[in-house]
C-alpha cells in the first residue's frame, strides 16, 4: 500500500524515542494513533509534526489496562478500519537500587508497561491484521541494550527487555501465517529524558560512576522508519542502534 494509506500506532508518543518517531513516521506519510496517558504530552507531539504529510489522531491510554487497550484498538478500527504499524515503544523504569531493597511494587510497575502492556497492544494487533484486507502488517518492539548485557541495580528493566526478545522471536514465528513482520530494535543511549542522566555520569559494573556518550534521538526515528517503510516480504529481526562509543561491547 502506499505509505500515505498506511496507518501506525506508537506507544508512549509523548516523549522520547515515541515523540521523534511519530514526527520521522509522519513526515513519510503514515497517518499515525498516539497513544500516552497524559493527553498534553501528546499534543505537544502532534504540534511537532503539523505541517508534515500524514495525519494524526491522539488516543490517550493506559496500555496496561486491557479495556483501555481494548477501546484503542476499537477507536483504530473506527477511523481508519485497519492497522499497517504497531511500534511497541512505551516503557518504564524504576531508579536504581540494590536488589534485594526492591520493592514488588517497583518490580510489578516495569513489568506492567514493559511487558504486559507490549503483549496487549501487540495481541489486538495480530487479531485486527490478521482479518484486514490487505491481509499483514508489521511490528516494531522497543527492546533495549539491556536486551543482551544488563546494567548494575536494574533487575526489572533488564528482565523485562530480555523477554520482549523472547516476545519478539515468538509472534515473528507465529505471524508469518498472517503475513505479519516482527522486529525488535535494541537502542543504547538515545538522548531522552529516560537517558538524560548517561551525560551526568551513571553505575558502571565495576562500581564506579562514568558519563557515558549518547546520540541524537532521531537517529532511532529514522530506523524506525527504515524498518517500517521495508517491502512486505523483508524484515530486519534485529537491529541495534547505539551510540558510538557507548560501553556496550566492553560491559562487564
Amino acid at each position: 500500500m502506499p505509505l500515505d494509506n498506511n496507518v501506525a500506532l506508537v506507544t508512549g508518543a509523548g516523549s522520547g524515542v515515541g515523540r521523534a518517531s511519530v514526527v520521522a513516521l509522519v513526515k513519510k506519510g503514515f497517518n499515525i494513533v498516539l497513544t500516552g496517558r497524559r493527553r498534553e504530552k501528546l499534543e505537544e507531539t502532534v504540534s511537532l509534526s503539523n505541517g508534515l504529510e500524514g495525519q494524526t489522531l491522539i488516543v490517550p491510554s493506559d496500555i496496561t489496562v486491557s479495556e483501555d487497550v481494548n477501546n484503542l484498538f476499537e477507536r483504530i478500527f473506527t477511523v481508519y478500519g485497519r492497522l499497517d504499524l504497531l511500534f511497541n515503544n512505551a516503557g518504564q523504569n524504576v531508579p536504581g537500587v540494590l536488589f534485594e531493597d526492591l520493592t514488588l511494587d517497583q518490580w510489578k510497575s516495569v513489568i506492567d508497561v514493559n511487558l504486559t502492556g507490549s503483549f496487549l497492544c501487540a495481541q489486538h494487533a495480530f487479531r485486527m491484521m490478521k482479518q484486514q484486507t490487505p491481509m499483514g502488517g508489521r511490528i516494531i518492539n522497543n527492546g533495549s541494550i539491556s536486551a543482551h548485557a544488563p546494567r548494575p541495580d536494574s533487575a526489572p528493566y533488564t528482565s523485562t527487555k530480555h523477554a520482549i526478545t523472547g516476545l519478539t522471536k515468538t509472534l515473528s514465528l507465529d505471524g508469518r501465517k498472517y503475513d505479519i513482520a516482527v522486529s525488535q530494535i535494541d537502542i543504547g543511549n538515545a538522548l531522552t529524558d529516560m537517558a538524560a542522566r548517561m551525560t551526568s555520569g551513571v553505575k558502571q559494573a565495576n562500581g564506579e560512576i562514568a558519563v557515558e556518550p549518547v546520540m541524537d534521538v532521531t537517529s532511532v526515528a529514522d530506523a524506525v522508519v527504515h524498518i517500517a517503510t521495508l517491502p512486505h516480504k523483508t524484515n530486519i529481526q534485529f537491529m541495534t542502534i547505539m551510540a558510538t562509543k557507548m560501553p556496550f561491547v566492553g560491559r562487564g
